[in-house]
């Protein structure tokens, strides 16, 4: 198969979909490569190292539109690529579009067959393509936290750690997956005083058994979080609705119960954002405050740690784009019903239910789609 690999052109983005290390075991597997000049030479793969690896480097975007069949990215495209894509392209990426109609217009108008690495599911009901990103962004929103709580960054200048005879933080998180768990890490292991909120019983348990009573657990009802917010002096979103816009678990409301200089890090802004008052930022100008608390709602948090995170994506999507390659599209989405619960756009209708219901479009059967092709 003709494999395309775009360099990423969204704002402060430097990850790229596959790294010399993924294209040697895709060229090993007969498929032919095309990578982007300059794709990966932000974060140290050069041309030089896509070519030793058995990559053809295509001079621009259209030339790897042209050749290739299968369009490997990380973030969502940006307008100028999705006037490119066709009814002959399949695009896998993260694509987030519950909360943004029109990237799902746009790519609905363009034919292409639309896998989002974040509805990807395996045995256990999780989400392994979302799961590396998830990692990172939980284990960045204690650094980039830290950082707002500054006091000439608008932050109540609080040193999360604390000094001896000084309490260290105190840093509140909301939802206990993967990248609340991972939040949590780094957060105790800085020494902040850390609380983590879920209404999911089974998984306040698992934290409780990983870490231990350094870690409070608490359960998400509204009395909770409206005693929370009080004495937090960083509040971490980390909620999930896997392919679903994130439930507003802050309202604005709320904020006139913090205080000044609060510092808020919306880790699920790239799904609409689970504070009501949250919009997104991008890491040239990541903050902006808001009733005197400090907003920080990046939408690609992992694109500061590009390199990490690209080797982190490869390791989780490249089986799966073995898969896509060597079965062919149709074949192995029809063979792997974890690879067809990706499909979120095909033949111009919405294959994901999470999606359709959060833009309140009509759902198509994926199976109903890909089946009668």
């Amino acid at each position: 198969m003709q494999i395309g690999v775009l360099k990423e052109i969204k704002i402060q983005e430097h990850r790229v979909g596959l790294t010399p290390a993924g294209v040697r075991e895709l060229c090993t597997d007969g498929h032919q490569i095309w990578i982007q000049r300059a794709a990966g030479a932000a974060i140290g793969f050069s041309d030089e190292d896509y070519q030793h690896a058995g990559a053809q480097i295509a001079e621009d975007a259209a030339t790897v539109f042209t050749n290739a069949e299968l369009i490997i990215k990380v973030k969502e495209p940006q307008p100028s690529e999705i006037q490119q894509l066709t009814d002959r392209h399949s695009l896998f990426t993260y694509l987030h579009l519950a909360p943004d109609r029109p990237l799902t217009e746009g790519l609905q108008d363009s034919g292409a067959t639309c896998i989002a690495y974040e509805t990807v599911t395996d045995d256990q009901g999780d989400l392994p393509l979302l799961a590396p990103m998830s990692e990172v962004a939980g284990r960045m929103a204690i650094q980039a936290g830290a950082q707002a709580l500054l006091i000439h960054e608008g932050g109540l200048g609080i040193l999360p750690a604390g000094v001896p005879g000084v309490s260290p933080a105190n840093i509140v998180i909301i939802g206990g997956g993967v990248m609340g768990a991972n939040a949590a890490r780094m957060a105790m292991g800085i020494g902040a005083d850390v609380t983590v909120l879920d209404n999911d019983l089974a998984k306040l348990q698992q934290l409780d058994l990983q870490f231990g009573p350094r870690l409070k657990t608490l359960y998400a009802h509204a009395e909770t979080i409206d005693t929370v917010v009080q004495y937090a002096d960083m509040l971490i979103g980390a909620v999930l609705l896997p392919g679903a816009t994130a439930p507003k678990i802050i309202e604005r409301h709320h904020l006139a119960l913090m205080r000044t200089g609060t510092v808020l890090v919306d880790v699920s802004i790239d799904q609409g954002g689970c504070f009501a008052s949250s919009h997104p930022t991008t890491h040239e100008q990541p903050t902006y405050i808001e009733q005197g608390i400090v907003h920080y709602c990046v939408a690609n948090m992992p694109g500061a740690v590009a390199r990490t995170s690209t080797l982190a994506l490869t390791n989780a999507t490249l089986p799966f784009i073995r898969k896509l390659a060597g079965q062919g599209i149709k074949a192995a989405l029809l063979d792997d019903r974890h690879l067809l619960s990706g499909l979120n756009i095909s033949q111009g209708q919405i294959t994901h239910q999470a999606v359709a219901s959060a833009q309140s479009q009509s759902f198509t059967d994926p199976f109903s789609i890909i089946g009668s092709t």
